[in-house]
């Protein structure tokens, strides 16, 4: 049977045909070279088999890039990592203000703000020359799951709520001018229609296209945590308890390793593998 014959499951229950095309350009993203790309989409062709999902592709790939060099592996993970920010939303709101702040952005999390009928609880809000952004974050930890067209006519109704209070208030010193909806997953056609309709700025795994969030991750070199290969998940969650959410934020805070009782040996084989990830991307 041909490659392009096999029907492959996603997470959502969608049989699709197999891209080996997708799997390279996957592959290609975590900066691996021609040679090592090659050799596994080799051995992951030769155990394809029909029904095969998704997950155990994306294992088999990881499993080879990790023996060749661990950060490529982290990179690869990158959307698994996003999930792994769970199960509450605040890690990935944290996550979304240190993606505006290294943009350029002074930022507050969850903020509770007045509008003209009642308060809410805004998940970041985001200022840059006088002008104020209020962003909503709509974090899913399964896979599968989208955005419906409920959360932007939500979001949006809440957005007018605060505009016509805040921009009316003498005591503001920025003017409120957008509001975005940002998510881990994806947003359905509704979703992106009334979105786009009303003014909302979408932003979602893979949408827009070229200026996506995984395209802003990777463009920024701002890689959560949870990407490392080498952190156990309940060190992991020490550190997001401890609101070091970013890679770079390890970097800077290397003592919470010995509040785990991390040995010297491992510590520094964690440090450099999330070194090598950041200087990956401040050598491109």
């Amino acid at each position: 049977m041909k490659n392009k014959d096999f029907e492959i499951m996603k997470s959502s229950g969608e049989k699709v045909k197999f891209s080996l095309d997708k799997l390279r350009a996957s592959l290609k993203r975590t900066g691996a070279d021609k040679e090592t790309i090659d050799q596994i989409i080799d051995k992951v062709r030769d155990e394809l088999y029909q029904g095969i999902s998704t997950k155990e592709i994306y294992n088999r790939a990881f499993a080879l890039l990790k023996k060749k060099k661990s950060y490529l592996a982290s990179k690869y993970k990158l959307k698994k990592a996003i999930y792994e920010l769970g199960p509450t939303g605040f890690p990935f709101e944290r996550f979304i203000s240190a993606i505006l702040k290294y943009s350029g952005y002074d930022t507050e999390v969850g903020s509770i703000i007045q509008g003209e009928c009642v308060k809410h609880e805004v998940d970041v809000i985001a200022t840059n020359n006088g002008e104020t952004t209020l962003i909503e974050c709509k974090f899913h930890s399964e896979q599968g799951l989208s955005c419906n067209v409920k959360i932007p006519l939500y979001i949006n109704s809440r957005y007018n709520d605060i505009k016509a209070y805040w921009n009316g208030d003498k005591k503001t010193n920025s003017t409120l001018t957008k509001a975005w909806v940002v998510t881990n997953t994806r947003f359905t056609e509704d979703a992106l229609q009334y979105g786009n309709c009303c003014g909302l700025y979408l932003l979602s795994w893979d949408y827009p296209k070229n200026y996506s969030l995984k395209e802003r991750i990777d463009a920024l070199g701002l890689y959560p945590i949870t990407v490392s290969t080498l952190l156990t998940n309940r060190e992991k969650q020490f550190l997001l308890s401890r609101d070091v959410v970013l890679c770079r934020e390890l970097l800077q805070d290397k003592f919470y390793l010995d509040h785990l009782g991390v040995s010297d040996i491992r510590k520094e084989k964690i440090l450099h593998e999330i070194s090598q990830l950041c200087t990956l991307q401040n050598q491109k």
